[in-house]
């Protein structure tokens, strides 16, 4: 396994990211879906640093916290809602 490349469409990749996704929905985020964990990788864990090997990526992904997860998803919540305008929130501030 060690000499196979990592690569997010690896099969085996998947593979433990949705035992990782299952393991977190399990323990208090029922919410969370795949392209949520998928997002987290891509864009903050793996960002600068890629896992150089399938064994590599498979620890990390086994090792994610769910607190990294929900600032991640809190700031990038912060980060679409300034993109956007008044408008796209008038069903929540009723208008």
């Amino acid at each position: 396994m060690n000499s196979e490349k990592y690569d997010i469409n690896n099969t085996l990749v998947q593979l433990t990211m949705v035992i990782k996704l299952q393991q977190l929905k399990r323990n208090g985020l029922p919410s969370l879906n795949y392209g949520n964990l998928e997002d987290y990788l891509a864009c903050s864990l793996w960002k600068k640093n890629p896992p150089g090997s399938l064994h590599d990526a498979a620890n990390e992904i086994l090792s994610v916290p769910a607190d990294d997860i929900v600032r991640f998803m809190s700031s990038r919540a912060v980060i679409d809602g300034a993109h956007q305008s008044i408008e796209d929130f008038s069903d929540i501030i009723g208008g």
